[in-house]
């Protein structure tokens, strides 16, 4: 009976026990608001894992965020990456890399600032490749941005 207790709890206090605790893949997003755009190129220190263009979108909540400097749960920006292809001295997009959510839920990701952080490879709303690694794979870079909502981004005029 112990260990029956003891797994049960650790399933329980597991963060990734509970569905609802994962970000969901944000449908629609290129629908919203165009936060900004810009290029990683060769010889920046993120090129290796965020080389390409990049596109940022937010929701209405996230919009008001921006504007207020503090996001209110609900509040989701979306960071687009997409290959870069070079052809004729233009600079275009090529296939999408990877689709980054910040999900703001203070409750459910108290442990990372109150964002939850995914990743969908592709696009694909299947392939999530952050899950229960966000502390070590997001959160980590967006921890001195305390003082903005650990948000990097600003909203273009």
């Amino acid at each position: 009976m112990k260990r029956l207790l003891t797994a049960v709890m650790i399933v329980v206090s597991s963060p990734t026990a509970f569905a609802d605790a994962q970000v969901p893949y944000p449908d629609g997003y290129r629908d919203w608001r165009h936060v900004k755009a810009m290029v990683i190129q060769p010889g920046h220190p993120l090129f290796d894992a965020f080389g390409g263009i990049h596109h940022l979108y937010a929701n209405k909540k996230a919009v008001q965020g921006y504007k207020k400097g503090r996001f209110a749960d609900g509040a989701v920006i979306v960071f687009d990456l997409l290959e870069a292809t070079s052809a004729g001295n233009a600079l275009t997009e090529g296939p999408r890399k990877v689709v980054g959510v910040m999900h703001k839920d203070a409750r459910k990701f108290a442990a990372t600032g109150g964002w939850g952080f995914e990743g969908f490879a592709g696009g694909d709303k299947a392939n999530r490749v952050v899950g229960g690694k966000a502390a070590e794979a997001c959160f980590g870079c967006h921890a001195p941005q305390k003082d903005k909502d650990y948000v990097f981004s600003q909203m273009r005029d």
